[in-house]
């Protein structure tokens, strides 16, 4: 098999996979909260916005919790895939609570709290950057509907809405030195441009086995416009160096075994920016690939570089 009909065959699957997910999500139990095994959830159903539809934010608080600690704060995408195999549409999760708490019981970490914002039907949307938009061929903007690129709805909902609810609520360390946001795939796009549109709200982000190729979304052009398109944003967006910090990873099995020339040009608007290994972390993990059972086995390495003591 060539290394091209390879590639089709993962990006197939990866459109199956996400039809998958799509319909486990629109049957999915509608008060069901995850069983943890360290710490608590509380579970916030039908979360109103304004800006993007109603959808579940799950608050895990560590053990030993109490309202007004001084902790950080962690906002999460695809909350519904970080605490509970048993009723994820895979079977896997990201084992958020377990490798979070271990570490602060190791005291190699800073006590924080994790803000898992689920997905909905609209997820691919929702995550994509709606500003690369400009950055595209000028021929070409005509064919993609703009409208359609939710990025920037989705981050206002969790700027505007989510974080002052938790900041109220919690009453946890509200600066940007300790807010942070993490995600995977299309959850990494959105990650690295919330850094990028909100500089002051986040003081890092963590982007794990990021969709950088842009295979797979129909969205009126070429993977590689968009590709290119993200990085002029990136290049031109990018917080000055020194005030934040980014990380990113990614496998080389699988869909992520197509993000390696994507993601070392990307690295590259880094270091011609400055940015060093003390703010920007760029990793390769042999033999992983596109699943949350893998994001766990790494998820330790993005925890302490943004929360580590």
């Amino acid at each position: 098999m060539t290394k091209r009909s390879k590639k089709w065959l993962w990006i197939i699957a990866a459109v199956l996979l996400a039809g998958i997910a799509a319909a486990w999500w629109a049957f999915r139990p509608s008060d069901k909260i995850p069983t943890v095994s360290n710490g608590r959830i509380e579970r916030f159903a039908q979360f109103d916005s304004e800006y993007v539809t109603p959808r579940t934010v799950l608050v895990w608080l560590p053990a030993g919790y109490q309202t007004g600690d001084s902790v950080d704060v962690l906002y999460m995408h695809d909350g519904q895939m970080l605490f509970d195999s048993s009723i994820t549409w895979n079977g896997q999760e990201w084992q958020v609570d377990e490798i979070s708490s271990q570490l602060m019981s190791d005291s190699a970490m800073r006590r924080c709290i994790v803000v898992g914002i689920e997905n909905t039907s609209e997820r691919l949307k929702e995550y994509f950057p709606t500003k690369i938009w400009h950055h595209l061929p000028v021929d070409v903007r005509g064919q993609v509907d703009v409208d359609d690129l939710l990025g920037d709805d989705y981050l206002q909902f969790v700027v505007e809405e989510v974080k002052p609810f938790i900041d109220k609520r919690y009453h946890p360390l509200t600066s940007r030195e300790h807010t942070f946001m993490m995600g995977s795939s299309m959850g990494g796009l959105i990650s690295l441009y919330a850094l990028c549109e909100y500089p002051q709200v986040f003081g890092g982000v963590a982007c794990l086995s990021t969709h950088l190729s842009f295979d797979h979304l129909d969205y009126g052009t070429t993977s590689d416009q968009w590709a290119e398109a993200f990085r002029q944003y990136v290049s031109r967006q990018l917080p000055p160096y020194g005030g934040h910090m980014v990380y990113m990873d990614h496998g080389t099995e699988g869909l992520d075994g197509e993000y390696a020339e994507h993601q070392e040009r990307l690295d590259s608007v880094f270091k011609a920016q400055g940015w060093d290994r003390k703010h920007y972390l760029s990793r390769v993990f042999e033999g992983h690939e596109h699943k949350e059972i893998f994001w766990s086995k790494r998820l330790e390495q993005p925890l302490l570089f943004l929360l580590g003591k």
